[in-house]
């Protein structure tokens, strides 16, 4: 039996188009946070590999955020599916591929008779920012495959490719050589970045995001009421002077409160003595 990538379920994508694989400057841009922008992207380079009967586009694209690369998948179908990834986290999936590749020689001959339960057969994860990418090595009837989903946290789309498993070494080669041109470094903090925060004030949900693009660390601080969301990005630089109003706000009006308070017990005091 081949080992037939495309053999996974739930695999959603739209009828390719040329114009939209060639960097349209209508089409949507990635960033770090996860979201879509409208900046127009220029492709820096491009990679086609024809595995099996799919088709994978690794295509390096710069916008006004920064460099990444898209991986796109070509079903025989001609639908199309594409995660993306920045270059560290590219640079991690080349290295994780390495290991997924060993494991896959040490493996016998398929056999339908005895498949895994769920299906698979080594997993990783791996994080960046908001967004967490799942590697699958899978069998199923039709072979054995490596199917990378990424997901945005709280409720942002799902996309996943599958790689036919005897492709992992040529995808990896074909990372490798991109990643040896254009490096893999993104810049920005290299520290650990505090942890999600959340508060809940009446029937309103307050979320607290730390991350960081090619122009710095950010604070996301999102209001979420009754399905309907709403968000500020603050820049790390300003995040001091952010503070410093808040406090002279709440400075403020704790006088004002404390002023009323006061004139409030005054009154209590001179009606009592009437």
């Amino acid at each position: 039996m081949s080992d037939l990538g495309s053999g996974d379920e739930g695999i959603s994508g739209s009828k390719y188009n040329a114009s939209t694989m060639e960097g349209s400057s209508n089409r949507n841009d990635f960033d770090s946070t996860g979201k879509a922008g409208s900046a127009v992207e220029q492709e820096l380079a491009t990679k086609m590999l024809q595995i099996q009967s799919k088709r994978f586009y690794l295509d390096v694209k710069q916008n006004r955020r920064g460099r990444f690369i898209k991986v796109a998948e070509i079903g025989a179908d001609g639908r199309r599916s594409q995660i993306y990834l920045a270059l560290s986290t590219a640079a991690e999936f080349r290295d994780h591929l390495s290991s997924f590749s060993d494991y896959y020689a040490s493996l016998g001959p398929p056999n339908t008779d005895n498949l895994p339960e769920d299906g698979k057969l080594k997993s990783e994860m791996m994080i960046k920012d908001n967004r967490r990418y799942y590697l699958d090595l899978k069998e199923n009837a039709r072979g054995r495959f490596l199917r990378v989903s990424q997901t945005i946290t709280r409720g942002g789309p799902r996309s996943q490719i599958a790689l036919p498993a005897q492709g992992m070494i040529e995808f990896r080669d074909a990372l490798t050589d991109l990643l040896e041109e254009f490096g893999s470094n993104d810049g920005g903090f290299k520290g650990e970045l505090p942890e999600e925060r959340h508060m809940k004030v009446d029937n309103k949900n307050f979320y607290f995001d730390i991350g960081q693009n090619n122009r710095g660390v950010y604070m996301r601080i999102s209001e979420v009421k009754n399905n309907f969301r709403t968000s500020i990005t603050i820049p790390e630089k300003c995040w001091t002077r952010f503070r410093d109003i808040f406090n002279d706000y709440c400075d403020k009006m704790k006088k004002s409160s404390d002023s009323i308070t006061a004139d409030n017990n005054l009154a209590t005091t001179a009606n009592s003595l009437k």
